[in-house]
């Protein structure tokens, strides 16, 4: 799967990845929930680190379609929360 981080470019991710960065997805939206503005940004800042260590940068001339689009690092909970579907900003 093809995932952007936005600001920084796309990856390409396996889908074996993903029942981990769910966990992560979970956490970030209980501490959304819940309004922990300090939990949701290492939360935040943990599932991009993961995503990045995971997946394979494309090149910078890359165009290919984004499956997946994640928040940058310095995303707001207001931002963050306008991006969320019913399964978090990781589907699964």
């Amino acid at each position: 799967m093809i995932v952007r981080i936005m600001g920084e470019g796309q990856v390409k991710l396996a889908d074996s990845h993903f029942a981990e960065l769910n966990k992560l997805d979970d956490d970030l939206l209980a501490e959304m929930e819940s309004g922990d503005d300090p939990a949701f940004r290492r939360t935040l800042h943990a599932l991009l680190d993961k995503v990045r260590e995971l997946g394979a940068p494309l090149p910078d001339d890359a165009l290919e379609p984004s499956e997946l689009i994640l928040p940058s690092p310095d995303a707001t909970l207001d931002e963050v929360r306008a991006m969320l579907s019913d399964d978090g900003l990781i589907p699964g």
